[in-house]
């Protein structure tokens, strides 16, 4: 008796495992780098990127490539996003290799330095 009760508890292992895989495949983020492949974040970088087939998901990645010292990265708000301004105590990210997850709804992007997000150096995303 003692065999099928093992054998039971084998196959209900092997279910599960293949659950938790199945689920662990369906749920896996995917890393965007943001703009062209030459440019990178930049002058007019976000303006079509994200409008080309790509379907972004909450906890996907993007990658914001720039020269350290000529760009920024911003998370901000949709007020913020639309007048190019940062709220106080806004993340500022500043490495050329910023990778910045993506949350359930709109997101918002920009570059802070003077002009840059009024001459294109912003991005909104929408994740599912």
């Amino acid at each position: 008796m003692g065999g099928v009760n093992r054998g039971m508890a084998t196959e209900a292992f092997v279910l599960m495992m293949l659950l938790i895989g199945h689920s662990v495949v369906l749920t896996s983020a995917t890393k965007y780098v943001v703009g062209s492949s030459t440019g990178g974040w930049t002058f007019g970088a976000g303006c079509n990127w994200p409008s080309n087939g790509k379907l972004f998901k909450a906890n996907d990645t993007l990658v914001f490539k720039y020269e350290a010292g000529h760009h920024n990265v911003v998370r901000v708000t949709k007020a913020g996003y639309r007048n190019c301004t940062a709220g106080v105590g806004a993340k500022v990210y500043s490495s050329g290799n910023d990778q910045i997850k993506l949350v359930k709804g709109k997101n918002y992007f920009i570059c802070t330095f003077p002009n840059h997000c009024t001459f294109g150096v912003r991005l909104n995303v929408t994740a599912v």
